[in-house]
């Protein structure tokens, strides 16, 4: 695929303090814990992985970090500071799994529409469409679209917005294995290109394959955070692969 100037802006120095810090989030449904003090920084232009099955929090904590579920303690911090919460929207953009709205508009304008309400220009708008190959389904109705082209769409608007960073749940459902690594090209792109990505993934062998670094959740608790090389030296288990260290750690 084609690099997308959609997505580019200056690379942040390699030294650079985090761009973003969870610390100490904590929510609770009733008696139920959710999440439990979870702390991690996110390094700019990275790709963080936020890795863990079905029910791990991974969800709550991508909309804890979105502003749209209030949590019972912690704090957000970007380049140091606390903003309010409506300011959030200014600088993150929040994909979620499986959501398709505007099912009886077509494609093209859903995509039109949402670039101007960016205001962003039309080049922007090309190169999301051609970075994930939505051209052959430009005059089609969004509720006629499968899976697979529902999703890119949605990761199409994501590559349209300005804010340098993308929160998304689950990029990769819905794509076979061929599709998968494409989408998996663009991220890096995106990331190369100076953005920077939180991605909740329970697929562990999608994650390794993508992700530079990790945050490693299990029944609402931080189990590890880092590298594939500092999660391996910390399990003493050299060669192991993510689902490995995983299974060591949880």
């Amino acid at each position: 695929m084609t690099g997308s100037t959609a997505i580019q802006s200056d690379r942040t120095a390699a030294y650079a303090p985090a761009l973003m810090e969870v610390s100490g989030v904590t929510k609770r449904y009733g008696e139920q814990r959710a999440l439990a003090g979870i702390s991690f920084a996110v390094n700019p232009g990275e790709v963080l992985g936020l890795i863990g099955p079905n029910g791990a929090g991974k969800t709550t904590l991508l909309e804890a970090i979105a502003g749209l579920v209030p949590v019972d303690g912690g704090r957000i911090l970007w380049r140091g500071t606390s903003p309010a919460l409506p300011h959030r929207r200014e600088f993150m953009f929040y994909l979620p799994d499986g959501l398709r709205p505007w099912e009886d508009e077509y494609v093209t304008r859903v995509v039109e529409f949402f670039a101007a309400a960016y205001g962003r220009p039309a080049s922007i708008t090309a190169d999301a469409i051609g970075a994930l190959g939505l051209a052959p389904v430009l005059r089609k109705r969004v509720g006629a679209l499968s899976k697979g082209y529902g999703r890119r769409l949605m990761l199409a608007l994501a590559l349209i917005t300005p804010q340098p960073l993308l929160l998304m749940d689950e990029p990769f459902d819905g794509f076979d294995l061929r599709q998968t690594r494409e989408i998996m090209a663009v991220v890096r792109d995106v990331a190369r290109n100076g953005r920077t990505l939180v991605l909740a993934i329970h697929q562990l062998i999608d994650a390794e394959r993508v992700c530079d670094r990790f945050v490693l959740l299990a029944d609402g608790r931080v189990r590890g955070v880092g590298t594939l090389a500092e999660l391996r030296a910390r399990t003493a288990m050299a060669s192991a692969g993510l689902e490995e260290v995983f299974l060591a750690l949880t």
